[in-house]
């Protein structure tokens, strides 16, 4: 759904780029393109929803309100963005401060935020949470039980700087592996079984008892997406220290 959106916003608003064969492709659209008055109406009629107000809004804020370039502040100056000359000299210094920026704007929330700083900003440590997110930090990560029946800021703030405390300024990423490891289409892959010794009994299958089993299937699952994390951060090139993913319950 949304990868259909943005592509709608590129093909109504975007810049044309070129054609391959004969497919136009389009560049994302400015804030200024965005800002018009007929936008929010438009996007409304493309099935955009409750949606078409808050991006027409915050578009026009950016183009109209902000000083010019003021997304670019909001960069990370740390990232691989800088090699491309996209970081303004005045950026902000910290995370947090380009979170609280973008947490001014109409319809932009801390997940939303989170998500344009992880993947638009180039802050690694900034790690959008959910309750899917919140329920993988309580199962493997220690992280308690709540007796609150809404998810609020005071434990999403504690999800994500418990994250940062493990893994640091690769702590969204890190986060965007467990995401998508705990996935049905992910979960249900089955794990690598360990060798056994032509009859000898597996230490797993001698396990007993419904408490046993989902015991056995949580631990393996966690073990799996260890692993998974591990393997990309190391491609990041994350120093060992950080790697610390095993959680064993």
């Amino acid at each position: 759904m949304l990868g259909s959106q943005v592509h709608k916003l590129c093909i109504h608003y975007g810049p044309l780029i070129g054609h391959i064969g004969d497919e136009p492709i389009h560049d994302f659209p400015t804030p200024d393109a965005l800002s018009g008055d007929k936008v929010e109406s438009h996007l409304r009629e493309l099935g955009f929803g409750y949606r078409a107000k808050y991006i027409a809004q915050t578009a026009r804020v950016i183009a109209k309100e902000k000083p010019a370039g003021w997304l670019e502040t909001l960069r990370n100056p740390e990232s691989a963005l800088k090699t491309v000359g996209m970081v303004a000299a005045d950026s902000v210094p910290t995370y947090k401060a380009a979170h609280e920026e973008l947490l001014a704007l109409t319809g932009v929330g801390p997940k939303v935020a989170d998500c344009v700083c992880l993947m638009g900003l180039g802050w690694g440590e900034s790690v959008p949470v959910d309750t899917h997110v919140w329920q993988i930090a309580q199962r493997d990560y220690k992280m308690g039980k709540s007796k609150s029946k809404t998810f609020n800021k005071a434990m999403y703030d504690a999800v994500g700087d418990h994250f940062r405390a493990i893994w640091g300024s690769y702590a969204g990423w890190a986060h965007s592996v467990l995401f998508t490891a705990d996935l049905k289409s992910f979960a249900d892959r089955p794990p690598k079984a360990e060798p056994v010794s032509e009859g000898e009994t597996s230490p797993k299958e001698e396990k007993s008892g419904t408490d046993s089993k989902k015991r056995v299937k949580t631990e393996i699952a966690v073990e799996v997406k260890a692993e998974q994390v591990d393997a990309v951060l190391s491609s990041m090139e994350l120093p060992a220290k950080r790697r610390r993913t095993r959680r064993r319950l």
